[in-house]
């Protein structure tokens, strides 16, 4: 159950928070609110009453995302995209979270049926069966992929303007790059990692200069980053160094300044520590993660 609370940010737009009140009929009145104006909204001007739209997207995507609606969620988050706007911290969230929801039970069912298809023998009717299904996952995968990708290069990289924004949707970027480049083959899985390279070298580039250490973008980013060079480049060390590096300089900060309060720094550097005890154990000639499923991403 969800509602919204608004708190001035102090730049014209106003800041929307989930908290856990919301009641369920307000759902079905602010989504025809939102798909039917007034006569006096049809009248304004299109800039006019910007506010009160965004208001009405996010607190319908809160409300998605506390109902686990998550297709609902991301055509909420696609008109919001398209409104052309520089993203608050709250409408970054709900973009990412509503997309990566509906994209990870995709990538799920893909691998599981990657690892189906291998276990089945060579002529049999299940194989078929599988190899069919797998290919319409990957459709569908490669569909909603472009989609945000297409999205983020149109209506969202354009209009980011701090260095947060810029590292996050570049990190989104290779991210879904990425995601192409797990299934794809050949010339398509090449194009892809280059593509999904040269957007995480981007963003890192911008983190180091614009976002500390113990941020938590700069650190998801990070893990990505390796997860990118493991799985997708199979540069193990690379993987490894890239992890080790965000790591100590989150902990240096950390012990130098004293930070509080990054509950979402910590959850992150706890899942590098532990991409980091997993690799370095299969470097050492310890048991393989690679089709584990165990890489652990933000």
């Amino acid at each position: 159950m969800y509602m919204k609370q608004l708190a001035h940010n102090g730049t014209g737009r106003h800041k929307l928070k989930c908290t856990q009140q919301y009641r369920p009929h307000h759902y079905h009145t602010l989504l025809l609110e939102l798909s039917t104006p007034t006569l006096a909204q049809a009248d304004r001007p299109p800039s006019t009453g910007h506010t009160t739209t965004t208001t009405i997207i996010i607190t319908l995507g809160c409300s998605s995302q506390g109902l686990r609606l998550w297709q609902n969620m991301v055509d909420l988050m696609k008109k919001l995209a398209r409104m052309d706007v520089d993203m608050s911290g709250e409408e970054r969230h709900l973009f990412s979270v509503g997309f990566k929801n509906t994209i990870g039970a995709k990538r799920a069912s893909w691998r599981i049926l990657s690892s189906l298809e291998q276990k089945v023998t060579t002529g049999e009717q299940a194989g078929g069966m599988i190899n069919d299904y797998r290919k319409k996952v990957e459709d569908e995968l490669r569909m909603v992929c472009n989609e945000i990708l297409s999205i983020i290069a149109i209506h969202c990289l354009p209009l980011a303007n701090s260095g947060e924004n810029i590292v996050f949707f570049y990190k989104m970027k290779g991210d879904y790059y990425r995601y192409l480049a797990e299934f794809s083959t050949g010339t398509e899985k090449k194009a892809a990692a280059d593509q999904s390279l040269v957007a995480y070298q981007h963003a890192m580039v911008v983190a180091s200069t614009e976002l500390s250490p113990v941020h938590p973008i700069r650190l998801g980013l990070a893990l990505n980053f390796s997860v990118f060079f493991y799985e997708i480049m199979n540069c193990h060390e690379r993987a490894c160094q890239v992890a080790k590096q965000a790591f100590d300089e989150a902990t240096a900060e950390i012990n130098s300044m004293g930070v509080e309060g990054y509950n979402d720094s910590t959850l992150m550097m706890q899942l590098l520590k532990d991409n980091l005890t997993l690799w370095t154990s299969e470097l050492t000639g310890g048991e393989s993660s690679k089709d584990n499923d165990l890489d652990m991403e933000g």
